[in-house]
């Protein structure tokens, strides 16, 4: 049986946050040590924010999904474009999940939402520290508890003691580094430009979430909510282009006027850039720390799977450590979570996005053209929509790695 410690949680994201609210939930003590203050928590990089039906199940769970709804924006639809002639591939329609889940949909609610709400909602738990402006240094572990040295908000370093560390940090993990554990995969040479813009896309039939083709200029063309309502549109670079250039005033709008094909009428609202990397942990647990989300796996955005599949990670882990902690398992438990979860990784994360990729970017005009028939086929086959949208919502990834042992 672990000690009445509290369980460690580096970083309050999404994927911290529900790990959090979920052991929470079954009465486990909890501290989160986040190095972003109170003052400039909510000015992060807007980023992902497609919560596909499998995770709305989870967010349900802890009394979350009720505060997010309202911040975002239902999508029952999603469409496949070819870019050139704007022709509309194919539309897939969640309706056909109706019997599956009780979110046959999709909600645009941006990370940076969750975030919000989850932490309102963290406030509320007694059994929830959250330490703000808190910077993680190192940590030290052994078969009967954790120890985390942080630098607080005064200053000072202090010693947290704790009976589990999970490092919900990011893709830069400290833990994971310290940890010694590789992360397998690759980066991209092609940066991703995201631009936010207010235009009305819904008036020339595009639905909340668009996957555009095109063999020199693919792009993702998603819906958020306001204030402001505004579009996602995500644009490949070349590798020889700077920052500089690519961010450049007078660049984003000849982008937007090639893409939009309508010249005016749009408002631009933000723009940055991001680098895409394709890696998984080559180990999830070393003994009581343990890897979550980003930490453990990062991937392409297409197809919002990364922050998807992080929440669930989280939700996997907090049922086995309250099983540890309700002594109805022992910590060889964890060894599941790592095998169910980097299963999902590699074959559902990892595979599906790079796919999602290789489809819209295809150089081949054949390969091409059969890609957009399946799809197409797909989408009018209710029952083949079914299984592929399973699989897109991620609820067969759930499935199959609960079946897992």
């Amino acid at each position: 049986m672990p000690s009445s410690a509290p369980v460690i949680i580096i970083g309050a994201g999404p994927v911290g946050l529900c790990l959090a609210l979920a052991l929470a939930k079954a009465d486990i003590k909890v501290t989160i040590v986040e190095t972003l203050k109170e003052e400039n928590f909510l000015e992060q990089v807007p980023r992902a924010g497609t919560n596909h039906a499998s995770t709305l199940e989870l967010y349900d769970s802890i009394g979350l999904y009720e505060r997010l709804e309202p911040r975002g924006i239902i999508a029952p639809k999603f469409h496949y474009w070819e870019r050139k002639g704007w022709q509309r591939i194919a539309e897939f329609d969640h309706s056909v999940l109706k019997n599956d889940t009780r979110f046959p949909y999709a909600l645009q609610c941006e990370r940076i939402k969750i975030v919000e709400e989850g932490l309102k909602l963290a406030r509320t738990k007694p059994n929830i520290d959250v330490r703000l402006g808190t910077t993680f240094e190192s940590f030290e572990h052994n078969a009967s508890g954790v120890k985390a040295t942080v630098v607080n908000e005064a200053g000072e370093r202090e010693t947290i003691a704790g009976s589990y560390l999970v490092s919900a940090e990011g893709a830069r993990s400290i833990v994971r580094k310290d940890l010694d554990i590789e992360f397998e995969g690759f980066t991209e040479t092609e940066r991703t430009l995201n631009i936010e813009v207010s235009y009305e896309f819904r008036d020339h039939g595009f639905a909340e979430r668009n996957y555009i083709s095109d063999p020199v200029q693919w792009s993702n063309l998603f819906h958020w909510k306001g204030p402001a309502d505004r579009w996602r549109v995500h644009f490949p670079t070349k590798p020889h282009e700077t920052e500089e250039a690519i961010l450049a005033e007078d660049n984003l709008h000849r982008l937007l006027r090639d893409y939009l094909d309508y010249k005016t009428g749009y408002i631009i609202r933000g723009s940055n850039l991001y680098t895409v990397h394709q890696r998984v942990a080559k180990k999830f647990r070393v003994g009581r720390c343990i890897l979550v989300g980003d930490s453990a796996h990062i991937n392409s955005p297409i197809g919002a799977m990364g922050l998807n599949s992080g929440v669930h990670d989280a939700f996997n882990l907090a049922g086995k450590l309250t099983a540890i902690f309700r002594g109805e398992a022992d910590e060889s438990v964890l060894d599941r979570y790592e095998r169910q979860r980097r299963h999902v990784a590699l074959s559902h994360t990892q595979a599906d996005t790079m796919q999602n990729k290789r489809r819209l970017a295809e150089q081949d005009p054949a390969v091409r053209k059969k890609n957009q028939d399946d799809l197409r086929r797909t989408s009018e086959d209710p029952v083949a929509a079914r299984k592929f949208l399973l699989r897109t919502s991620l609820l067969d990834g759930l499935r199959e790695a609960e079946a897992i042992a």
